[in-house]
């Protein structure tokens, strides 16, 4: 996802690559002092404490996507969300490997599936209650999936793997066009605690796509669209006191949560604050000054702040967390010339990879990338397509497509980047540098992150009239399997009008074929296999240059309490369960 998830993998790669302390974090009931040891939070609970109260703050450089539940694909986001909106599944609030756990949220259970899985059942908890008292029913989570899902002209953002597998699916129109009240007929509500869904084809992944905020119950009565983010209706422990676009949010406790209806959520905060559009460096000092809880990307702190926590003081406040992501440049292959495979070649071999890990923080950041899927991810292979001496680039093969493609003195394109990411920009501008001694120009244009999708990159009809040739991208697992990590950025069926994340246009049969047959094997051994041979097979295509397996460098200061890092939210702390002395 706009960097996400990732895998069960995960927990033996980061026990052995960063020795990290299996000891549990210090008991506390009243609010901690202690702060931990260095890379303690990725196997434990830092700081733990039981005490109620205090506030939350978040600082974040750019805007969310959006916070509607239904509207957004950004990680932090679906982490986030959890605190007002109950999905049916989720991944349980726990320390190193037990975080990739799926368990029931809103369902009284994990799914029921038939024989053949292609129809899972969930029965939903008696008594959870809407902000303003209304019971939630099954028809709030049918509603939710089919607003999300099926209204891209309204609702631009998230995945589409509901829309793709439900019977039916490809031919409905959505909420806010069906005249018909009942709905897709491919989901079920026979009563006000069943929700049944109908699938085309096997999906052994369901209670992972259950897990997706897009699950969170939505009234109707209540819904108007693209404003609904305006007043959002709770169902979780916490409600919106307050929302001003493109400033701030603050939450505050709903008084119709139970905690009885909910064996997740501890909702210790009193409140919790999110400000946007903080400048990156800022939001680093504040966390070093102890000013605010979190960064609420979570995506670790800049290059420049690096030294102050390696070897600061308080470099045992540090979580050097593997995001289980990669860091790749998409090549449109519907924008000259990368229409041409060989256009596109010659930039996989000319893109210098060891500038770009030095341009954004060295190793700390992250390791070299060859392929798609990072080495945490569920079905790796090891493998490298387009390999150079040192991972610097090879003359002589960027010399040999450029003639090929009938560019043998070079061509100009434009490499997008995200203007708040000073990582990506670093990235961005260590490409133009390694492409330009071989006469290919790159013009490196900025957009805001919480629009990138929306209206930018994601968007293929603005993308071929800019000619954005090269597409600056991040992502990780939307849950732990290759499957979800893959389908949403290489099957054709992920392509939508905007707030896509296939930015390649990748639309390629045998790749379409491959993902849906590998979904609807129930044999594990061979459908982790498939997903080897499917990130071969993307490789194979040219229109993804991955540069960076990512890593988080995250820090925490000493007024965090029940801190840990959650890989199934791309290596970001868990904001289900911190809190705060505060």
């Amino acid at each position: 996802m706009k960097t996400r998830r990732v895998t069960a993998a995960i927990a033996s790669v980061l026990a052995i690559s960063l020795g990290a302390s299996a000891c549990g974090g210090d008991s506390d009931s009243g609010g901690g002092s202690a702060k931990g040891k260095k890379d303690e939070a990725l196997t434990s609970i830092v700081n733990a404490s039981s005490k109620k109260g205090g506030t939350l703050s978040f600082e974040l450089s750019d805007v969310a996507d959006s916070l509607d539940p239904g509207n957004t694909y950004y990680g932090w986001v679906q982490n986030f969300s959890r605190l007002y909106g109950r999905t049916l599944t989720t991944f349980k609030p726990a320390a190193g490997k037990d975080g990739l756990t799926v368990v029931p949220d809103l369902a009284e259970s994990l799914g029921t599936p038939s024989a053949d899985a292609k129809t899972w059942t969930y029965k939903l908890r008696t008594g959870v209650k809407f902000q303003d008292g209304t019971p939630v029913t099954s028809k709030d989570v049918k509603y939710a999936i089919e607003r999300s899902n099926f209204a891209p002209e309204v609702l631009s953002n998230g995945p589409t793997y509901f829309k793709s597998y439900l019977v039916g699916g490809d031919k409905y129109t959505g909420p806010y066009k069906d005249k018909n009240p009942n709905g897709l007929a491919s989901i079920e509500t026979p009563d006000a605690q069943t929700i049944v869904f109908k699938l085309k084809q096997p999906f052994a992944d369901f209670d992972y796509l259950a897990t997706f905020s897009q699950t969170a119950p939505v009234p109707a009565a209540k819904d108007d669209g693209a404003k609904y983010v305006q007043h959002m209706v709770s169902s979780g422990p916490y409600q919106f006191e307050s929302y001003e676009e493109g400033r701030s949010a603050t939450l505050v406790r709903n008084p119709q949560w139970d905690a009885k209806t909910d064996p997740n959520r501890k909702a210790l905060p009193d409140k919790i604050t999110v400000k946007f559009k903080v400048n990156a460096v800022t939001i680093d000092n504040d966390l070093l000054s102890d000013k605010i809880t979190a960064d609420a990307g979570g995506t670790g702190v800049q290059a420049a702040t690096q030294p102050k926590v390696l070897k600061g003081k308080n470099s045992n406040q540090t979580d050097s967390s593997y995001a289980g992501a990669t860091s790749y440049i998409a090549l449109n292959q519907n924008v000259e010339p990368f229409n041409n495979i060989n256009c596109r070649k010659a930039v996989q071999y000319g893109i210098d990879k060891q500038s770009i890990q030095d341009a954004i923080g060295g190793e700390p950041k992250g390791d070299i990338a060859t392929t798609l899927l990072p080495p945490s991810v569920n079905g790796y292979t090891k493998f490298d397509t387009y390999p150079s001496a040192g991972n610097k680039g090879d003359a002589a093969k960027v010399k040999e497509f450029l003639t090929a493609c009938g560019k043998p003195n070079g061509f100009s394109t434009i490499l997008t980047a995200r203007s708040d990411r000073p990582t990506e920009i670093a990235q961005a501008t260590a490409v133009q540098a390694s492409l330009k001694k071989y006469g290919i120009n790159v013009e490196i244009r900025q957009f805001p992150a919480g629009k990138y999708f929306s209206n930018f990159a994601g968007v293929p009809s603005y993308v071929h009239q800019q000619k954005l040739g090269m597409l600056s991208m991040a992502w990780g697992a939307d849950w732990p399997t290759g499957f979800g990590f893959l389908d949403q950025i290489v099957n054709g069926s992920a392509i939508k009008p905007s707030g896509g994340n296939n930015l390649m246009e990748l639309n390629d049969p045998k790749i379409n074929a491959a993902l849906a047959a590998a979904i609807a094997n129930t044999d594990t051994a061979a459908r982790t296999k498939a997903w080897g041979d499917i990130d071969k097979m993307v490789m194979d295509t040219a229109t993804v240059v991955p540069t960076i397996y990512r890593k988080n460098l995250l820090y925490r200061p000493a007024s965090a309490t029940n801190v840990t890092v959650t890989q199934a939210y791309l290596g970001m702390y868990d904001y289900l369960l911190m809190s705060s002395s505060k």
